[in-house]
Formats: C-alpha cells, structure tokens, sequence
C-alpha cells in the first residue's frame, strides 16, 4: 500500500498505539565484491533497517477501578499506556512484511508495529 501526504511537517504525525515511524536506511545497491544487485533482492530480503522517526503511546492498560461495576464509572478516566522500548532515533532492524510504505515529499517511510521490531541499536551521543 503506498499513501502520498502532501504536508511537510513530519512532527504532525501522531502514531497511534504501538506503531513505529521508521526511515529506512538506503540498503547496499552494491555487494562486496562489487557486483550491483537489482531491486527485486533488494527487496526481497526479509529483514531491514532503519532510523525511528516517531513512536506511538504504547499499548492501552485497562484503567485500574476499585468499582465492584465497571458500569457505574463517573466521568472520563485517562487512558494509561505501557510505554515503547524504541525511542526516536534509534536504529530498528525490523521485520520488512510487517511494514506499511508511505511517501513524505518523495521521502519513503515505514509504519510497522513495535512487535515486529526485532532489535534496537542505541546511540545517545549520536545526534549530539
């Protein structure tokens, strides 16, 4: 699926539960040895990588009540989450089939699921 935004501003993305921005770094177009692979390998692999851009809240925890009946509940509780372990700016090797694609202003994105994510690669001095 391919969605086209025509905004600029990336930071007016909101991510909504446990879902991930991710900017896919440029995979090797190039082996070692020299060769040049055609896009079909390139995205053929199963797993990628790429920079973390925007995390959702977390996952939704039911509301803690001391009610006998969820029911009678008055007023509007706040919803609690359970926070993400991926932080904007870390490198996420990630599952690639579990990833959505949009284009940003000729920009590709990913918006995959904190559970496909299968490992952080944190740098804090990275963007000082």
């Amino acid at each position: 699926m391919h969605l086209t935004i025509d905004q600029k501003d990336t930071e007016k993305f909101h991510m909504i539960g446990d879902k991930v921005l991710i900017k896919p770094k440029h995979p090797r177009k190039q082996t070692k040895s020299g060769l040049y692979l055609p896009p079909t390998v390139e995205q053929g692999e199963k797993i990628q990588s790429g920079y973390i851009i925007r995390i959702g809240p977390g996952y939704p925890l039911p509301s803690q009540t001391d009610e006998s009946e969820v029911w009678k509940r008055k007023g509007n509780d706040e919803v609690h989450y359970l926070p993400l372990q991926a932080h904007e700016g870390d490198l996420a090797v990630y599952l690639q089939n579990a990833a959505c694609e949009i284009r940003f202003f000729d920009e590709t994105y990913l918006i995959v699921p904190h559970s496909a994510i299968l490992m952080l690669i944190r740098d804090e001095g990275l963007f000082e």
